[in-house]
């Protein structure tokens, strides 16, 4: 099982750029994306619908605003757009599918980096997911939550930390926050499971040539329950082409969807 996810900034501009022809080469699996800023009907054309994939859109009430994506090649058995919280919902931050041995979720945290309100929204939103992420684990399924979620968790994870400690992403209690679901929910860091080179990032800010020196963060993620580590065979983030400011994640699994 191939899982890629990815913050396209755009999913028209990050087809723009050769997203889809990329995927096409991919043998994916599972694609999740974030940040889609289109309306459903706005993706009519047989780009952003290709063939061997079931598609799946859960868009943002704002236009040109945030939204996630989610293809499969398997059928599921069920599809949740929503955890049934209007004020998260209305920005279309979470889409789910369920198998019958396996729930894959494309997860958009927001974002507290523009002030005080968005921040207060991104932790209520933490808040909030967490007794979901305890429900989810209570079904006894292995469970992958792919996405954008706004926080390095550690120092390993943002080139410049000592610059950015008190910055929305890097703030203690978020990086607490996913240390507790690693530590104590039964969820693991899917990428952090296999050795690592060092700077591997997901998310370069497009100002001061940032992506070019790899001055990046890393908060971009496949978080799975933890039955899912012992099943992680490779990780890679895809940088050879230039989709958006996010990377794509790639991560293959010894796991069979069963549809």
């Amino acid at each position: 099982m191939r899982i890629i996810t990815a913050n396209v900034n755009g999913i028209r501009s990050a087809a723009s750029k050769g997203f889809f022809t990329w995927l096409s080469r991919q043998r994916a699996d599972l694609v999740c994306l974030q940040e889609t800023k289109a309306q459903e009907h706005q993706l009519e054309d047989p780009v952003f619908r290709p063939k061997q994939f079931g598609a799946w859109f859960h868009d943002a009430e704002k236009k040109g605003y945030s939204g996630t994506a989610l293809y499969s090649r398997h059928q599921p058995e069920f599809v949740q757009m929503g955890l049934g919280m209007d004020w998260i919902d209305r920005e279309g931050r979470y889409l789910e599918v369920r198998f019958r041995n396996l729930i894959a979720i494309s997860l958009y945290m927001p974002s507290g980096s523009s002030g005080d309100e968005r921040q207060d929204f991104k932790i209520r939103m933490m808040e909030a997911f967490l007794p979901h992420l305890r429900t989810l684990r209570a079904t006894g399924l292995p469970i992958v939550i792919s996405g954008d979620w706004n926080i390095a968790h550690t120092e390993a994870d943002i080139r410049n930390w000592r610059q950015n400690r008190n910055n929305s992403g890097f703030l203690p209690e978020e990086r607490e926050w996913l240390s507790h679901l690693f530590e104590q929910e039964g969820y693991a860091d899917a990428f952090r499971s296999l050795p690592q080179k060092e700077h591997e990032y997901t998310w370069w800010s497009q100002r001061g040539n940032a992506r070019a020196n790899n001055v990046g963060w890393r908060i971009d993620y496949q978080i799975v329950s933890d039955d899912l580590v012992p099943k992680i065979t490779r990780t890679r983030v895809y940088r050879d082409k230039l989709f958006s400011d996010h990377a794509p994640l790639i991560i293959d699994y010894d796991h069979t969807i069963r549809a």
